[in-house]
């Protein structure tokens, strides 16, 4: 179904280019950060890293429906964290047969560098905006993020709500 009348139909044709562009240069450099070593991480190692920061240590299955993914690739995203280092798996504290996985200290290490070198790029790239136009700018995203989510995941659509985002 077209949502757009006439008069938003250009402002939605920019919008979606806009989008795509940005995908494809965020992709490029993985928003990778500023410095002689440019802290670039997988988006998906990124992710995953960040989430096991936030809520601690939990098992495959809730880590990927936390993140809105399936099990599966949880476990093939997890295998190089675990394998270099960045990831542990430990016993469940309340079930020893139950396997979760942890942020090690390593890793928890690895990503306060990527989010240093980003949080660098992000003031880099948005040096000349007011704080208000920072503010605005996060709070859209955010709110785009949201409705993008709640759309694969066939929740309704929050409305006017800038919920944090994945």
């Amino acid at each position: 179904m077209d949502m757009t009348t006439a008069g938003d139909t250009g402002l939605l044709e920019t919008l979606q280019h806009e989008v795509a562009v940005f995908a494809r240069r965020a992709e490029q450099t993985r928003l990778g950060g500023v410095g002689q070593v440019r802290n670039s991480m997988d988006r998906a190692a990124y992710l995953l890293l960040n989430r096991l920061d936030k809520e601690g240590p939990m098992g495959v299955k809730a880590l990927a429906a936390s993140m809105g993914i399936d099990s599966s690739t949880v476990t093939r995203q997890v295998a190089p964290l675990v394998d270099t280092g960045l990831v542990k798996r430990t016993s469940h504290p309340e079930d020893g047969r139950a396997v979760v996985l942890q942020l090690s200290p390593r890793g928890l290490a690895r990503l306060d560098e990527v989010r240093t070198s980003r949080r660098s790029l992000m003031a880099e790239l948005t040096q000349e905006w007011t704080p208000q136009e920072r503010e605005q700018f996060c709070a859209l995203l955010t709110r785009f993020n949201t409705a993008l989510s709640a759309r694969q995941t066939g929740q309704p659509v929050p409305s006017g709500e800038a919920a944090p985002g994945s």
